[in-house]
């Protein structure tokens, strides 16, 4: 054999060899997600020092649709936004309502489920109060930097307002009988008052908050706004996981209402 057919040979095996090999698999997409951990039966921390809660089982859901590797880890909420733009982790995923004045910082993915707030007040007090803004000095307790805070202050300026680190704190001292009432979200106020045993001592009272300007257009997962591909994956995820039903099971773990649609 010549010298020429055989490096046409070699060349033939080789090219030959590069068609059949198999691609490099692709890496899988890799997220970093943010909770609270202080929000139950939204987000919390279980005694194994766990986050646990229907965020993370979101989460976790999420991620299994994208088939990506996720790491979820617990971060106090007045450093939540910060942290996201200063890039230790890529997602929140921790009930924060969409609002106009976090959408200045941060994007959205769609809601993953419908919001709105109650004022809670202890069994057998006067609701009449509620009637008008003036709530002559009441004290009323809510989550520091939430909506709920930013409701209380706008509409209840006179009101004795008093902000705590956590819901679970604001949650005692109305047990306690340290508050006349707070405002926290629906949701989790309903599951605190009907299935906790220092909540039955607490109704939810008045007409539910759904102001717009407070509860935005529902609960979203919180991005930097430049990551616009992250988004899309999240969004398809989330409609994926509404279709084919694993949201509807992780929905009834926790809640006797579908929070997706509030009814």
């Amino acid at each position: 054999m010549s010298i020429k057919i055989a490096a046409i040979a070699a060349n033939l095996v080789l090219a030959t060899l590069v068609a059949v090999s198999p691609a490099k698999a692709e890496e899988p997409l890799k997220i970093k997600i943010a909770t609270e951990g202080a929000y139950p039966p939204f987000n919390s921390v279980d005694t194994a020092g766990k986050l646990v809660g229907f965020d993370v089982d979101i989460a976790n859901a999420l991620c299994a649709e994208l088939k990506a590797e996720c790491e979820l880890v617990a971060q106090d909420w007045d450093g939540i936004i910060p942290g996201l733009l200063a890039k230790k982790y890529d997602v929140i995923i921790a009930s924060m309502f969409i609002t106009e004045e976090r959408k200045q910082s941060v994007d959205f993915t769609n809601p993953y489920y419908k919001a709105a707030m109650t004022y809670v007040m202890k069994k057998g007090e006067d609701a009449s109060v509620l009637d008008k803004p003036d709530l002559g000095g009441k004290s009323v307790g809510v989550q520091a930097g939430t909506t709920q805070a930013a409701f209380v202050e706008a509409m209840h300026p006179d009101a004795d307002i008093k902000q705590y680190p956590t819901q679970d704190e604001v949650n005692l001292d109305l047990a306690g009988g340290r508050l006349d009432m707070q405002v926290g979200d629906l949701v989790p106020m309903l599951e605190w008052t009907e299935k906790t045993e220092d909540g039955k001592c607490c109704a939810l009272t008045g007409k539910p908050i759904t102001d717009p300007k407070y509860v935005g257009e529902g609960v979203g997962m919180a991005i930097r706004k430049e990551d616009g591909a992250l988004k899309e994956k999240l969004n398809g995820a989330l409609d994926a996981i509404v279709a084919n039903g694993v949201y509807k099971s992780i929905n009834d773990k926790y809640f006797s209402l579908d929070i997706y649609k509030m009814e």
